[in-house]
């Protein structure tokens, strides 16, 4: 593994990628990801999460745009890239009369500078199960299998796609502590997925893909807290809107009724709620169901969705970071169902 290499692993610049027949699945994005990150490309089916790791990948020249992982570029100097990086395909396409050891022995067999077949099993918690053909095998299991044959080659780049489809809770939690632990040795990942718990606990920071272009690119707390927390409560008896403190002093961006429950929006959630509640303690009463609740990562992600699609005009591409930062990425294993 190269240490010393300078400047993010991975960069991609003004990419885009056109199918035959006109179709533009990726429409001029910009990003890159520095050694040791976790980066997560978001977005609905359709977004371009597919068609852009793909690029990245070195499956496929982009149309438009320039693509570097590891200094080079990964489709015309395929040779140089292919080595160094992990692939977590979403199905690895197995034979299903070979063992799981038989498996990972092929495997590596065409994998320079291999890890030890039973190391990279127990990474995974497969090696008790290296005896079992590959069709008695769970889902969960062939998931762990193909993280297991993504990790052989000591990735310095991984490639994960939708990693823990398949996995129960248990499961889950053993990945992403096997991502965690990768990182904590500079391994960069990329990954995509639609699990947003699972961006929020494992990326550095995300991209969320809308119609082939970066909506918003951020750490996940940047990309939260950019939007609207939520306050609801009921009125008390004999009490309306009009008794509150001015809306607009509590930092009320939106608010709607319904019968005596309100609900409010505010980008400044702490103001609010406290002036929300030192005005019921003047007013000695209860502000009965209070619901005080900060912006969840989904809510952002439907919100941005909703938002990007109300202004898909705006053609430029690349990444709106929400601290006006430089948009950074990473890149890990992984091709998903055509985007």
């Amino acid at each position: 593994m190269d240490m010393n290499q300078c400047g993010p692993l991975i960069e991609a610049t003004g990419l885009r990628r056109v199918y035959e027949g006109g179709f533009e699945a990726v429409r001029g994005i910009t990003f890159s990801v520095d050694r040791g990150e976790v980066f997560a490309l978001l977005g609905t089916n359709g977004a371009g999460k597919t068609s852009t790791v793909e690029l990245l990948e070195g499956l496929a020249p982009p149309s438009g745009g320039h693509v570097r992982v590891l200094g080079h570029d990964p489709h015309r100097e395929r040779a140089a890239v292919r080595p160094r990086i992990g692939v977590m395909l979403q199905e690895g396409g197995f034979p299903s009369e070979l063992t799981v050891a038989e498996t990972a022995r092929m495997w590596a067999a065409c994998t320079s500078g291999a890890r030890p077949v039973e190391e990279a099993l127990e990474l995974v918690g497969l090696r008790r199960r290296s005896g079992v053909r590959i069709k008695q095998l769970s889902g969960g299991e062939k998931r762990r299998l193909d993280l297991a044959l993504a990790l052989l080659g000591r990735p310095e780049v991984l490639f994960l796609d939708e990693p823990t489809t398949g996995l129960d809770a248990e499961g889950r939690q053993d990945t992403w502590r096997v991502v965690r632990d990768l990182c904590a040795t500079g391994t960069t990942v990329l990954l995509t997925t639609h699990y947003l718990q699972e961006a929020e606990s494992l990326a550095d920071r995300l991209a969320i893909l809308h119609e082939g272009r970066i909506a918003v690119c951020g750490t996940p707390a940047e990309v939260t807290a950019a939007q609207p927390s939520r306050i609801s409560f009921e009125l008390p008896e004999g009490y309306f809107l009009g008794d509150l403190p001015p809306l607009a002093d509590l930092g009320v961006t939106a608010h709607e009724t319904e019968g005596r429950t309100v609900r409010m929006r505010t980008g400044d959630l702490q103001h609010t709620a406290t002036g929300l509640l030192l005005w019921a303690q003047r007013a000695r009463v209860e502000l009965r169901r209070l619901d005080i609740r900060s912006a969840s990562l989904e809510e952002a992600f439907l919100r941005i969705a909703q938002e990007a699609a109300a202004g898909a005009g705006d053609t430029s591409g690349s990444a709106r970071t929400v601290n006006d930062g430089p948009a950074r990425g990473d890149a890990h294993h992984g091709t998903e169902a055509a985007a």
